[in-house]
């Protein structure tokens, strides 16, 4: 760990552990409010005994799709639009909800196949760097130890490792935009299409935005952990 002088001129301040411990308490407290706020719109029914299956079919039905599915899958916290198969993929408990929860999220990710139908340039540029990014993810913290450990003898590989993880950090905050318009489709059409009320709209505006802070930590966490590696190279005794 890199040790900073403070402006008091005090020596031996962690600065880089402050950043990082703050960023993992700020995501903790995220990720417990997101829970919350699930747990409790999870308890607020939608019109008609919809599901979350039912609003994701009619969306997508809304906005002329017709070759996307809507599939249920395993796990919690799974739920995922996939591009390349063509199928919102939802949780038992979004699937088969009949919550303003579900239908948030189920809105949510079929924000995602309309941005797919639509051609939007965040989405594209997204998906375009998967292949890179999944392949860098995979030796990506192997290097960078590496690099780490041989940083006096071999520091190009270090600077490697923060090339790799550069590509990483990227992808988070490219992936800030994707989400947030997802989001702001998702409750768009919610009250659009008379699935919320004027009750329940700020219930999945809230819900959706809890749920875009994690985004944001993520990318602030991927930022920060970048930045203390170009600190080791930066301070290799030449």
């Amino acid at each position: 760990m890199i040790f900073l002088q403070s402006s008091m001129g005090t020596a031996g301040i962690p600065l880089a552990w402050v950043v990082f411990i703050g960023l993992m308490i700020m995501g903790l407290i995220v990720q417990s409010n997101l829970k919350n706020k699930f747990k409790k719109y999870s308890k607020v029914p939608l019109p008609y005994g919809m599901t979350g299956k039912d609003v994701a079919e009619k969306m997508l039905r809304d906005h002329g799709i017709s070759d996307v599915s809507v599939q249920c899958v395993p796990g919690m916290l799974s739920d995922h639009y996939n591009p390349d198969k063509q199928t919102v993929n939802l949780s038992k408990e979004v699937y088969y909800g009949d919550s303003i929860a579900a239908a948030a999220v189920a809105a949510h990710e079929c924000g995602h196949a309309v941005q797919h139908a639509e051609a939007y340039a965040w989405l594209r540029l997204r998906s375009s760097l998967v292949p890179v990014v999944s392949y860098s993810e995979r030796i990506v913290m192997w290097v960078l130890l590496a690099g780490v450990l041989l940083v006096e003898s071999f520091p190009s590989l270090l600077l490697f490792g923060i090339c790799l993880f550069a590509l990483t950090t990227l992808f988070t905050f490219i992936t800030l935009p994707v989400e947030i318009d997802a989001s702001r489709r998702a409750v768009a059409w919610l009250d659009h299409a008379g699935i919320t009320t004027s009750e329940t709209y700020p219930m999945a505006c809230s819900a959706l935005r809890s749920a875009a802070y994690t985004y944001v930590i993520a990318a602030l966490s991927s930022l920060a952990t970048l930045l203390y590696y170009i600190m080791i190279y930066l301070n290799r005794r030449d």
